[in-house]
């Protein structure tokens, strides 16, 4: 074989060999971006609805949490015997095979002089999202302007620590409130690195579409909360799966338009005698029916 022929057998060659090597990477892509389609956010469960369990044995209610195959907690200010001490309590939390979804705190413990000590505490803790739960202000027609205020100085104080602040709602909120409601105001008056963390059985006792609202605001509802709230006489059960809401296509949106990280389970109501642990169980067990079947 001559030089020239060498020359063109080994430019043939290098071709192919790139173009495997673009097919390759082309097949790794759509592997990837059919990944991504599927993905399903991890469950956790809000420790508000366990909360006498909890007193009564920390330990052992974490345990039966990881036990029912949740992948993380948001905590509610109960630590048990891991108050002042993030760090062991984060390694409890993996040893048990769970995260820290989140923490719902107040404002009080976002002082001045409590900032930095709470921000850091959560820090070391493993939390990323920060919710305050709860402030009258926020169906206020004034107190709410002062709200969005502080929500607003807080987004830049926390991101040191590498943390999120975000606002959590009840029905109140979707009040009406120039031409809209008071979460309209909230999230137009916030910047976009502000969650809003939609409580969905709140949404649906106030009468409004969550869906609508995970849309209008895109990328914000970073974790939601997965809850059914009765009403009087309407003939509907607490536990997911046994009511009537779309939650296959609320999931869908908050995958598609949410941004959602995390799916949290809170239960307030306890039907039929249940405890609060057994409708818990209950209702995780509804979620991921729906889940399997997406």
């Amino acid at each position: 074989m001559n030089i020239k022929n060498k020359y063109n057998t080994k430019k043939r060659s290098l071709f192919w060999l790139i173009n495997f090597f673009i097919l390759i990477s082309l097949a790794g892509c759509d592997l990837l971006s059919n990944k991504g389609s599927n993905y399903i956010p991890p469950i956790s469960v809000q420790l508000w609805s366990v909360k006498e369990e909890l007193k009564a044995d920390f330990k052992g209610t974490i345990k039966l949490l990881a036990n029912m195959g949740f992948n993380g907690v948001e905590f509610a200010g109960d630590f048990g015997p891991f108050k002042d001490k993030a760090k062991q309590l984060k390694e409890f939390l993996t040893e048990n095979g769970l995260s820290a979804s989140g923490a719902h705190i107040g404002f009080e413990q976002l002082s001045a002089s409590k900032l930095d000590a709470t921000l850091t505490f959560y820090q070391e803790l493993g939390v990323k999202f920060v919710i305050v739960p709860w402030d009258d202000r926020a169906w206020h027609p004034t107190g709410v302007i002062e709200l969005a205020k502080q929500l607003t100085k807080l987004s830049e104080q926390v991101k040191p620590y590498g943390l999120v602040i975000g606002f959590h709602n009840h029905d109140q909120e979707f009040n009406d409130h120039q031409g809209a409601t008071y979460w309209d105001y909230i999230a137009q008056h916030t910047p976009e690195s502000v969650l809003l963390q939609l409580d969905i059985g709140w949404v649906n006792y106030a009468g409004k579409d969550p869906i609508e609202y995970v849309q209008k605001y895109a990328g914000r509802t970073l974790t939601t909360h997965f809850k059914i709230r009765t009403k009087e006489g309407d003939n509907v059960t607490p536990i997911i799966g046994k009511d009537n809401y779309n939650w296959a296509e609320l999931i869908k949106t908050n995958i598609k338009v949410g941004g959602t990280k995390w799916l949290v389970v809170e239960q307030e109501e306890y039907p039929g005698g249940l405890s609060p642990i057994e409708a818990v169980a209950q209702s995780k067990l509804g979620l991921d029916k729906i889940i399997e079947q997406l």
